[in-house]
């Protein structure tokens, strides 16, 4: 490479600048390698004065604007050869497809600059949101640091793959004034150290990734009521009042190598007595302050030149000019372009501003574009672009800076995380939204909470009812939704909204979510003497802040609620009296399911998804299965659920079949069995009232004098105490000639014939001793080997009424359904659901010569009105994903211990391996040679079952994966005579797909 004059003397003015300004870190743009040099100086060398002028101007540039527009920006920073634009409102691609054509009219390349405070989508549809920096504020500890740099560097990222250079960004503001209309929830808060940490990791997250930045307001936009967009904001502070909170940020992160610093448009006497002089204009506060003492050598660059915060003293051009003359480097947004450069130039010929600190300030730009990489530029790539601008690690990103910001301001009694939801009759009021929100969908997932909505239009007809239905319940869960985050509206909050808000609080049953700007809160909180002290939202029984109104805020709220996450954020600013800076609960997580994504837990979720849907579809195209609901956890976090395919194949039923839902109940076939009768077993042996190593008859007396009286039910458990596979006792009700033998069915239901079997077939009330009679008089299989028998299970719910005193079902609802939260298992749905909800599984020809529809397929437990231990129970996934992550956490699940560890390990090890046997107690478990019962990777602690219907469940607790598996279909439709489910070994071979995903990582 030629020696290059500027290399050299480039290299001498950085060695001098930091000998001057020893105590500051030289921004890293200035320190360039010979190639960026030579760059630097063969293209000032090229440049005529009026040329360098030029450069110190950015125009504004959209994507969004009418046919004609680009033409005329092009032309504009063709024609002056202007050094770069500032983008605002667009799409991503509009933007892109401008952008290069910006640079190929460009004599020099442009600088592309932005105002992406909380992302490129602050401007740009279909692009990343990050949270407010207020919101990012309210995070504590070291590790929010990381976090925020991530967000940096995630942000540069994006912003170079756009073709963009600068983010002016951070906003360094202390935000000390409540009523400030313009920074507000733009700063990290209202203590100078922790804007100035969290800044700082911003900043260096951008700068480490090659984009510059620039730090603003300076010299401290945080204390004003006035918005500088649309006048002149006062600072009446003291210079000792300014050094100790404004500057004080600005002051650390220029020591750390800040690459450029925005200057406001603000009137402040004790920097500056020139009357009306916006400090944009000032040289005492951009050279003598900025420059001279604090000893920045960055890029100082002017808030918007066409704000009324500037122009409403000094009309553009003149304001530009003096801009220049204060010690600007860039003029950002100026307006009339030709009159700024005009009278920049005049100002050199009159001696004001000199020709060589033009140059000085010239050579700066381009020491700047040379290392973004503008010494080598190249056209923005389209293809792929949004996907580029979207990865999954940001909605990873969003969702821990949203789990760690949520901040609890008040929790009454510990009520947070809710447990004991079986005591809790919950109704959710979303205020201020006219459809049901993120919030109470997620809500739905924890428990049966009825849903609410009310919004300042809402009649008070409508409230009136509302008023009376929420007496029925004894917590109201309230998430108050404000769209709007600005003081001048009162942050969207009606006075009515605000009214309807206290008297939900009067209640005393409310936990009150505001999702909206922190400062709302004050609008909420009513001087005592004025308003019944009951209607404050401080009377609450616990308050949640999020910040925002987000998918993310919401859905992590209601997490929060319900014991799925903890919380640890504290107020970032002081509200009022009552709410003040660092205010702040802790709430630790009880063990729910959480609600995430695949990447949390290290998984790729495009490979998991992709994997999963071709099993799925080729199962449904293949005609294995109508539709079916797949949902996985791993370490109790839900990260994959997903409704395929619809409930039924044609429109047979009247109408065009429905697509599957996430809550649609299915029947659970024999998964009923370790759903049912195996906790219930598990929950005996805890009180002692039940002893695997007894015989049958210790707990059926009437089978003393039978052939099973001395059967051990540790074997019975495990299917190898010589019991029948089944009993097919339908067809004993029948004579040759098809009629119904007596005392068995009717057409008509009466009180001799009260069991409902289907609509127009009603069993005899006493036949279901018959059916246990005959179990109790059926043979033995001859020899002692593993036989696969339903028989046991149906005489479970004997077993457990004669042991507890309590019906089979009351005894699952309230000992682990209605804790858990698993309100939808349940036998007999057409008691509480439509038909719409229930998928249909089998058209009978045989027995019940129907569709079975909400009513269960097997026809034993049908003779026993629907409720069996073997058969019966019908749920939705996410219910009973409950009921195996409760097995997986050892028997305890939401702070509450169901079944001990130890009774949960005996159930689910192999009890008689040395005979070849592969189950557990109740439980299957993986063959010892792959038959594909169970997923090829799964472990020996592993454990599950299968249902005849096509469902299936598969927990692995090893901690190298600790997976929870559902798997839900409808395959007996129209027929069980389709054996194409097993064939294609769809379940298995779905759930070992999570394997290879968790073993695979993040690759």
């Amino acid at each position: 490479m030629p020696f290059c004059r500027f290399a050299f003397f480039g290299f001498l003015s950085v060695l001098l600048s930091l000998t001057t300004f020893a105590q500051t870190t030289s921004p890293t743009f200035l320190k360039l390698n010979p190639r960026q040099a030579c760059w630097v100086d063969s293209v000032f060398t090229n440049m005529k004065p009026e040329d360098r002028i030029a450069q110190l101007i950015m125009v504004a540039g959209y994507s969004n604007r009418k046919p004609g527009y680009e033409d005329s920006l092009i032309t504009l920073v063709r024609t002056n050869k202007l050094g770069g634009v500032v983008m605002f409102q667009g799409g991503p691609v509009r933007q892109a497809r401008l952008t290069n054509r910006l640079q190929a009219s460009s004599p020099v390349p442009l600088l592309i600059a932005m105002d992406a405070e909380w992302g490129i989508a602050m401007r740009l549809d279909s692009t990343v949101r990050y949270p407010y920096q207020m919101t990012l504020g309210a995070m504590q500890g070291a590790g929010s640091d990381s976090l925020i740099y991530q967000m940096g560097a995630n942000l540069a990222k994006q912003a170079r793959r756009l073709g963009m250079h600068v983010n002016f960004a951070p906003s360094v503001d202390v935000n000390n004034n409540p009523n400030n209309p313009v920074i507000n929830f733009r700063s990290f808060g209202e203590n100078k150290y922790e804007v100035a940490r969290k800044a700082l990791a911003y900043m260096r997250g951008m700068q480490d990734n090659q984009l510059l930045t620039s730090l603003k307001h300076f010299p401290g936009h945080g204390d004003t009521g006035t918005d500088s967009h649309y006048d002149l904001p006062l600072i009446a502070k003291s210079r000792a009042q300014l050094d100790s909170l404004e500057l004080y940020p600005f002051q650390q992160l220029i020591k750390a190598g800040a690459a450029g610093v925005m200057i406001a448009h603000l009137s402040i006497p004790a920097l500056d007595t020139t009357r009306n002089r916006p400090s944009t204009l000032s040289p005492a506060i951009v050279t003598n302050l900025l420059k001279n003492e604090l000893g920045f050598q960055g890029l100082v660059f002017s808030d918007a030149m066409n704000m009324k915060g500037v122009t409403k003293y000094f009309p553009s051009g003149k304001a530009d000019e003096l801009g220049i003359e204060a010690g600007m480097d860039v003029l950002e947004f100026t307006e009339d372009v030709p009159a700024a450069l005009a009278q920049i130039k005049q100002a050199i010929v009159d001696g004001r501003i000199s020709q060589a600190s033009i140059d000085a300030r010239c050579l700066k730009v381009l020491k700047a574009k040379a290392w973004v990489g503008l010494d080598q530029y190249k056209p923005i790539e389209m293809e792929n672009l949004v996907s580029d601008l979207n990865p999954v690690q940001d909605e990873l990103l969003n969702r821990k800076f949203t789990e760690s910001s949520l901040t609890v301001l008040k929790n009454d009694k510990g009520l947070l995380p809710l447990q004991r939801l079986d005591t809790l009759r919950i109704a959710s009021v979303a205020v201020e939204s006219d459809k049901i929100t993120a919030f109470q969908q997620m809500a739905s997932n924890y428990t049966q909470v009825d849903h609410f909505n009310l919004t300042s239009r809402t009649p008070d007809s409508t409230l009136a009812m509302i008023r009376d239905s929420l007496k029925n319940y004894n917590l109201i869960l309230v998430d108050v939704h404000l769209n709007n985050i600005r003081p001048a509206v009162k942050y969207g909050l009606q006075a009515k909204t605000a009214g309807l808000v206290g008297e939900l609080v009067a209640t005393g049953k409310a936990i009150v979510t505001v999702f909206g700007n922190v400062y709302a809160l004050d609008k909420l909180t009513f001087p005592m003497d004025t308003v019944q002290p009951s209607r404050n939202i401080e009377q609450a029984r616990a308050i949640i802040m999020p910040y925002q109104l987000t998918n993310y805020t919401e859905e992590l709220s209601a997490q929060l609620i319900f014991g799925a996450i903890g919380a640890s954020g504290k107020l970032p600013v002081t509200v009022n009296q009552r709410f003040r800076l660092g205010d702040g609960l802790p709430v630790k997580s009880i063990g729910r399911l959480k609600y995430t994504i695949p990447e949390e837990v290290g998984i790729n979720g495009k490979f998991l998804a992709q994997q999963v849907d071709s099993l799925v579809n080729v199962g449904i195209s293949q005609g294995a299965f109508p539709g079916c609901v797949v949902q996985m956890a791993k370490d109790g976090k839900v990260i994959f659920r997903k409704a395929y395919g619809k409930h039924t194949y044609d429109a047979s039923l009247g109408a065009e079949p429905l697509p599957v839902q996430l809550d649609d109940l299915y029947d659970m076939a024999s998964v009923t069995k370790v759903s049912t009768s195996t906790p219930a077993l598990m929950h005996l042996v805890d009180d002692g009232k039940f002893n695997l190593n007894g015989k049958m008859a210790d707990y059926l007396p009437g089978f003393k004098k039978s052939n099973k009286a001395d059967l051990l039910w540790r074997d019975v458990l495990t299917h190898q105490a010589r019991l029948k596979a089944w009993i097919p006792f339908w067809m004993d009700t029948k004579n040759p000639d098809g009629t119904w033998k007596p005392k068995t069915f009717k057409a008509e239901r009466s009180g001799r014939y009260p069991i409902e079997v289907t609509d127009s077939l009603y069993e005899f009330k006493n036949y279901p001793k018959t059916i246990f009679e005959q179990i109790k008089d059926s043979p033995l299989n001859a020899k002692k080997e593993y036989v696969y028998s339903d028989l046991s299970f149906i005489l479970y719910p004997q077993i457990v009424k004669r042991l507890t005193g309590i019906d089979f079902e009351d005894y699952l609802k309230t000992t682990f359904y209605k804790p858990l939260g698993a309100t939808t298992l349940t036998f007999l749905p057409r008691r509480y659901y439509s038909l719409s909800r229930i998928v249909p599984t089998e058209y009978d020809s045989l027995f019940r010569k129907t569709l079975i529809w909400g009513r269960v397929h097997d026809e034993g437990a049908a003779m026993l009105n629907g409720l069996s231990g073997h058969a019966g129970l019908f749920g939705n996934a996410n219910d009973l994903m409950k009921v195996y992550e409760m097995y997986r956490q050892k028997g305890s699940y939401g702070g509450q211990q169901f079944i001990s560890a130890k009774t949960i390990a005996e159930f689910t090890r192999y009890q008689f391996p040395e005979l070849g046997n592969r189950r557990g107690l109740g439980f299957d478990k993986p063959s010892f040679t792959y038959t594909g019962n169970a997923p090829k990777s799964a472990t020996k602690a592993s454990y599950g079952h299968s249902g005849y219907t096509g469902t299936f469940v598969w927990v692995e607790p090893d901690p190298a994966y600790k997976l929870t598996y559902i798997f839900l279909c409808n395959r007996v439709y129209p027929t069980r005579n389709n054996p194409k489910l097993g064939n294609l070994n769809t379940r298995t071979n779905i759930v070992e797909a999570l394997y290879q995903a968790t073993k695979r990582g993040l690759q």
